[in-house]
């Protein structure tokens, strides 16, 4: 399972600054962050705002565990990507956001992350995205969630049938 430590064999999803002390999103877990409200909890994963919103609703899930990012997510993490959509889609409705056929659930792949911690971004309106913005939630660097947990069971599909895959995302 993903999050047993920061270190990956995978050079693309490997970090120097991997501390879960200096972690921001690990203190925002953990409440030693008094300035973020939580909007959503559970004995595994947080729900919050968004620091800098893409659309009028942008909020952020996370596990509670330190996980670097999506490419160190595992065949075990599937039911966590679940449940991170789910919260992220409960928080949805929670906000009175009513159309659930128009919003993004995904996550940006290393490098092109900010910070070194899973977070699945939670987006609606997403025919309102903000212009200046649009890209990072529609390239190749952005996975949604329902890619993800493609892959991921692929990957559960390959390892059972005894192939091992090197690399989980293609480019």
């Amino acid at each position: 399972m993903a999050g047993e430590n920061c270190a990956s064999e995978d050079k693309q999803d490997s970090s120097d600054d991997c501390r879960e002390e200096t972690c921001i999103f690990c203190k925002i877990a953990n409440r030693d962050d008094p300035s973020t409200e939580i909007l959503a909890e559970d004995e595994d994963i947080v729900c919050f705002q968004d620091i800098y919103p893409g659309a009028p609703h942008h909020y952020l899930v996370i596990p509670k565990k330190h996980i670097h990012s999506c490419l160190s997510l595992q065949t075990d993490d599937i039911n966590l990507v679940k449940k991170m959509a789910d919260m992220g889609r409960e928080v949805l409705k929670a906000k009175n956001v009513t159309n659930l056929e128009d919003i993004s659930l995904g996550f940006h792949v290393p490098p092109y992350i900010t910070v070194p911690h899973l977070h699945l971004h939670v987006l609606a309106p997403f025919s309102q995205v903000f212009k200046w913005v649009i890209c990072k939630y529609t390239s190749f660097w952005y996975l949604t969630e329902e890619k993800l947990l493609q892959e991921l069971t692929e990957n559960k599909k390959e390892k059972k049938n005894g192939h091992v895959t090197v690399a989980r995302r293609r480019v």
